[in-house]
């Protein structure tokens, strides 16, 4: 048999084939506790599966993936697991018209946070699990048809140690020792979920009354570890959730429709959350274990809608197969956004999107890898790299293009009518298309070929043209696109021109809404206007596009951002500049002057961060190697700055500490960070929380100052599952070809970590400032890397290869030897070159950009 990775053609003559009434999942986990009867350690799990064959006498099969089958049986028959399971499938031969399949397996326990994830909290060494199944590691848990299109209900009941609590997708009791648990109404087998333990759990209840007078409640809670109960503030969860449940239901005009709605933060999690009906998991870095800005706050809440949202988009109306994963991901992304910026304390969430998420969208658009919103997606390593930026941001991006394009309400009641029509079903593209024609009257073939079937990004630029008197005599806007992706796309924008106010302010005083088709698009109405020192032709972000800058614009910017009061426009424009120092477009050190001159002024604290983040990119990838060691005493100079001028205590304070400790490098500001944690200097208002002392210690680790002692006396004062991920991070930061070689052979040689530690190696294993000491590991790296892709599991495969290219190698050369691995590994797994087709891309930029910033260096450097 073909084995784990399950290709659309096998899953669409499945499909034709079968059709499933239901399940009965038993599972036995009791053995997570306790030493243990080897490695792998297992679980019981017994799968009755009915389902019907319109092919009597056909033969299939189901998907499991375990160690071992003790017994199965079909339609009463016996069969020899040794004969019909290969170790991810099962043989079906001989099928009738309604068949029963049992399979009594024992199912391993997962380290890698797929399947079955099992945890051990090193503080009071209490077992935790959960599960995790997108795309397809339900089969991991228990015997399915691991496709979206065969929905079933399910029955799940649970043995588990004594003193837990063990939750799932229905409600659940406890009866005679075992967890029964309320059947679910049909749904694929990727959302269905068991988490169990014992769990700190929190309680509430969403009520609401319709206009007809029907009422609805909704049991809440809310849970995490025992250790983090104390910093989980799930007040604020359930106050976002219920927010959520009123706004989506005044939108969809589609009650809840999954009874209860729980919401797990779980450890070691591999995402950021999963839609799971009536039990949603999210990382447990949601529960803030410091002090935090609100644009954290403000990102958990953007998680919390997105996927409560899925529960229309992804559980009620599922993807036929992956192809429409954006038929979920898009809308719940854009859905995250709507409401959370209509709904809840954050009114600036579309700032957000702005700054953050499109940033995420225009990267993956311009890789080599792009591909249409609606993807390509022949097999399940293909699904799962392609929960990326396109499917995600970019399709939100294009829905919001989407809402302009054809007007909010008949967005809105597109949806609910693709809700009422497809419920508990399976949709591809052309059913929301063919309900948005219906509500919008346009034509959502022509809209849809331009936006969702084709790639890439399109840039545009104003033209404009001053008549004697200086006033506007012509304004156009310019469309262009890449060569690998020459489409043009009709784009609803507006044109907004700026100019400064008799206080110096920048501010609006034109703006027009128009379509803009083909390369050159004209927007009379603008002729006239007095001559615009910026012009913004994506004002208000209504379109996805790069939005370049004339050079008007672009000189008036370099003096004069902070001027500009709206938010919303600072942060596009604060965008296009960051985009055109990754295009080789703007020198590095140009930009860098922009975030030293600029950036204390910035009110929005999530804009402030994303500049940091950049900037912290802009110095390790774009600078030119001569410039890099000044650009970085420049920026941690003005950090510092920064720190000391804000107001105490505030969430600006926050954030620039922690820039302040990621660019940390000479010995004046490594000596106050270790006197900020000894407590022999304060910084008025700043209190040095446990987070922040792992924050400031990395730094001290990376360039020696932080000895294996002094992190272990550190663990020793924060000895949770935080603390530990924290020190392996620090530990293999530290600057010794030996650490460096201990590192790699954990993450590259060893399965013993679990995936949180696998990332936390990675992460310190590769610190910029130790070019030298990891430059042996290119080579090791692309003669490992097939290796390493055939043996592990997906995740830690995609991690392994992301974390440990060599990246800091940003030479000519690093770049020939991804070349030469691409040229002599042509047969390797598809989703493996993609990820090393992707890494080679991003040197690539990183050496243009280089070389843009070298070309300016006879121009002066970045001002202080």
């Amino acid at each position: 048999m073909p084995g784990e990775n399950l290709s659309r053609d096998e899953a669409r003559e499945r499909a034709a084939l079968l059709s499933v009434d239901g399940y009965e999942v038993s599972l036995d986990l009791r053995s997570a506790v306790g030493a243990g009867d080897g490695e792998p350690r297992t679980f019981r799990s017994v799968t009755t599966i009915r389902f019907r064959c319109n092919e009597p006498g056909a033969s299939s099969f189901a998907d499991l993936i375990a160690p071992a089958v003790t017994a199965l049986s079909l339609n009463g028959r016996d069969l020899d697991p040794g004969e019909v399971f290969d170790g991810s499938r099962i043989a079906l031969e001989d099928l009738a018209a309604e068949n029963e399949l049992v399979v009594d397996a024992l199912c391993a326990y997962s380290r890698t946070g797929e399947g079955m994830h099992r945890f051990v909290d090193p503080e009071d060494r209490e077992v935790y699990l959960y599960t995790q199944y997108e795309p397809a590691d339900a089969r991991r848990v228990f015997a399915n048809f691991e496709q979206p299109d065969l929905k079933a209900p399910y029955r799940f009941e649970v043995r588990a140690p004594e003193g837990w609590t063990v939750w799932s997708n229905g409600a659940g009791e406890l009866v005679e020792g075992v967890w029964r648990f309320a059947e679910t109404k049909p749904i694929s087998t990727y959302i269905t979920c068991v988490v169990a333990g014992p769990y700190h759990y929190v309680t509430d209840a969403y009520e609401r009354t319709f206009e007809d007078g029907t009422r609805l409640r909704i049991p809440l809670g809310a849970m995490c570890r025992k250790g983090l109960a104390p910093h989980f503030d799930a007040d604020d969860v359930f106050l976002v959730t219920k927010q959520g449940l009123d706004f989506f239901h005044d939108h969809f005009d589609y009650p809840y429709p999954f009874g209860k709605y729980d919401q797990a933060f779980v450890p070691e999690y591999n995402l950021g959350a999963m839609e799971n009906p009536g039990l949603v998991t999210f990382r447990e870095e949601y529960v803030f274990r410091g002090k935090v800005t609100q644009a954290s706050y403000e990102g958990r809440a953007n998680t919390l809608l997105h996927e409560m949202a899925h529960m229309w988009f992804g559980d009620l109306v599922t993807m036929e197969w992956w192809d429409d994963l954006w038929l979920k991901e898009s809308f719940a992304d854009f859905m995250g956004a709507f409401a959370n910026a209509g709904a809840t304390r954050f009114e600036n969430a579309w700032i957000t999107f702005a700054n953050r998420r499109k940033a995420w969208a225009y990267r993956a658009d311009q890789l080599p890898s792009t591909h249409p919103v609606t993807a390509d997606i022949r097999d399940l390593q293909d699904a799962k790299l392609n929960f990326d930026g396109i499917t995600y941001a970019k399709g939100a991006s294009v829905l919001k293009q989407l809402v302009a394009y054809v007007g909010q309400d008949a967005f809105l009641e597109g949806a609910r009518r693709y809700f009422k029509r497809n419920a508990y079903g399976n949709t591809r593209l052309g059913d929301l298309l063919s309900v948005l024609e219906e509500t919008s009257g346009r034509d959502m073939a022509a809209w849809s070929r331009a936006w969702l079937q084709t790639a890439g990004v399109n840039s545009l630029t104003p033209q404009v043209l001053l008549d004697a008197e200086g006033r506007v005599s012509e304004l156009a806007v310019l469309q262009e696109a890449p060569a690998a992706h020459p489409q043009l796309r009709p784009h609803r924008v507006a044109v907004g021109l700026y100019g400064r106010g008799p206080e110096g302010n920048l501010e609006r005083y034109a703006r027009v809404e128009t379509d803009v088709d083909g390369p050159r698009t004209l927007v009379p109405e603008l002729a006239g206007a007095a001559a615009p020192e910026v012009v913004l032709v994506n004002d208000d972000d209504l379109t996805y596009c790069k939005m370049r800058l004339d050079a008007t614009s672009l000189a008036t910017l370099q003096d004069h951002l902070g001027a500009l009061t709206d938010p919303l426009a600072r942060a596009q424009c604060w965008s296009a500049l960051w985009n055109l120092t990754r295009d080789g477009l703007l020198p590095t050190r140009d930009f860098v002057e922009l975030v030293l001159r600029f950036a204390g002024r910035e009110s929005e604290i999530g804009v402030v961060q994303m500049l940091h983040a950049w900037t912290g990119s802009a110095l390790v990838h774009y600078a030119a190697p001569k410039w890099r060691a000044a650009g970085e005493r420049l920026v941690a100079d003005r950090a510092l700055d920064e720190l000391r001028r804000a107001e105490p205590g505030s969430e600006h304070q926050l954030a620039w500490a922690r820039f302040f400790a990621t660019v940390a490098s000479g010995e004046p500001h490594l000596a106050l960070l270790r006197e900020l944690l000894d407590g022999t200097a304060v910084i008025d208002g700043l209190v040095v929380d446990q987070e922040l002392r792992w924050a400031f210690l990395e730094p001290l680790a990376v360039h020696g100052a932080a000895d294996e002692t002094a992190l272990a006396a550190e663990l020793a004062r924060d000895d949770t599952a935080s603390g530990k991920r924290h020190q392996v991070r620090c530990l293999a930061a530290r600057p010794s070809a030996a650490v460096k070689a201990q590192a790699w052979a954990q993450v590259v040689e060893s399965d013993a970590l679990s995936n949180a530690l696998v990332g936390a190696t990675i992460a310190g294993f590769a610190q910029p400032s130790q070019r030298e000491l990891t430059a042996p590991y290119a080579q090791q790296y692309f003669a490992a890397i097939e290796r390493v892709w055939r043996e592990r599991s997906i995740q830690i495969g995609m991690d392994v290869v992301r974390g440990l290219f060599p990246a800091h190698q940003d030479s000519p050369e690093t770049l020939a030897a991804a070349d030469a691995w691409l040229e002599a590994h042509r047969e390797a797994a598809p989703a493996l070159r993609r990820l090393v087709l992707e890494a080679r891309d991003d040197l690539a930029r990183a050496l243009r950009a280089q070389a843009c910033d070298a070309a300016a260096s006879g121009q002066g450097s970045a001002r202080p």
